[in-house]
């Protein structure tokens, strides 16, 4: 009974981080409540004589349960789980192992790692590649304790980390020119609206452009023409956009839809329930870098 108790109190003690390891390997909550589970019915079956690193020996038994979860999901050829809902609160992240301090890369990488956009990239990775990259990169385990994870040596372990990681810094680097360009074009067309200038909407939108009610880009250049003098270039939730506010709160939001450097959708949203939870920089000329 005393060990039951004490092997109850520290699997209490880092539930919240093991949920956290389990949901950056599986991109679920509800799958990473059940590798949590099954982790707490091995772990109850477990002989605790030996175990002298709690925290590592409850992580390492998650991992393991995340890695036969992952290479069951891709025998089945599932397909990646789709659109995330919103993010858990992040528990604190250790430091990194004594001798391993983190380079300006490894640091960006790790701030990135709390972002739904990570998650998906990181649905293409191989089951190891994965573990790997979550484990080491995010969650600071040596590629010693992640190579005996995966029946690894530490070299191997650090190969598959780096794979990850430059995998996941390319899709990063394509997302960022992506949210660049978008800016460019969104930027223009409110500078064209606000102006009225009628060819230059033109040029911005797809022929077959759509936006509220109106279909054809003469039918909506002509509807934004010597508009949004109030909408403000942003970003919201990371993705360009404009927004029109009233005493600092946003009141509709524009988000466009581009293509081939046209725009082919705009779309408005007045909901107040919406707004209120959006993540709205506003950006000026001055913020390029915020792109």
């Amino acid at each position: 009974m005393v060990e039951q108790d004490w092997l109850s109190a520290r699997f209490a003690e880092h539930k919240s981080r093991l949920h956290a390891v389990a949901y950056r390997m599986l991109g679920s909550p509800s799958d990473a409540e059940d590798a949590v589970q099954e982790a707490w019915l091995r772990v109850s079956r477990a002989d605790t004589g030996q175990v002298e690193n709690p925290a590592g020996w409850l992580t390492t038994i998650v991992a393991r349960v995340c890695l036969n979860m992952l290479e069951a999901r891709k025998a089945r050829r599932e397909d990646p789980t789709g659109t995330l809902p919103p993010e858990p609160t992040a528990p604190h992240m250790p430091a990194q192992p004594s001798g391993q301090a983190a380079g300006p890369e490894d640091q960006t990488l790790l701030a990135d790692s709390v972002g739904i956009a990570l998650m998906v990239v990181l649905d293409t990775l191989t089951p190891a590649e994965r573990l790997a990259f979550v484990l080491h990169d995010i969650f600071a385990l040596s590629f010693a304790e992640i190579g005996a994870i995966i029946d690894r040596s530490p070299a191997a372990a650090r190969q598959l980390a780096s794979r990850a990681r430059n995998r996941i810094r390319g899709a990063a680097d394509a997302s960022d020119a992506a949210r660049s360009q978008k800016r460019e074009i969104v930027e223009a067309f409110l500078a064209a609206a606000r102006s009225a200038d009628f060819t230059a909407l033109l040029e911005l939108l797809d022929p077959d452009a759509v936006a509220i009610q109106l279909r054809g880009a003469n039918e909506v250049a002509a509807f934004f023409a010597g508009r949004a003098q109030a909408a403000r270039l942003a970003l919201v939730d990371g993705t360009p956009a404009a927004v029109w506010s009233q005493r600092g709160r946003p009141k509709a939001l524009f988000t466009f839809t581009v293509r081939d450097d046209k725009i082919t959708r705009i779309a408005v949203d007045t909901d107040p329930d919406r707004l209120s939870a959006l993540d709205v920089v506003f950006l000026s000329a001055r913020d390029k870098d915020l792109r």
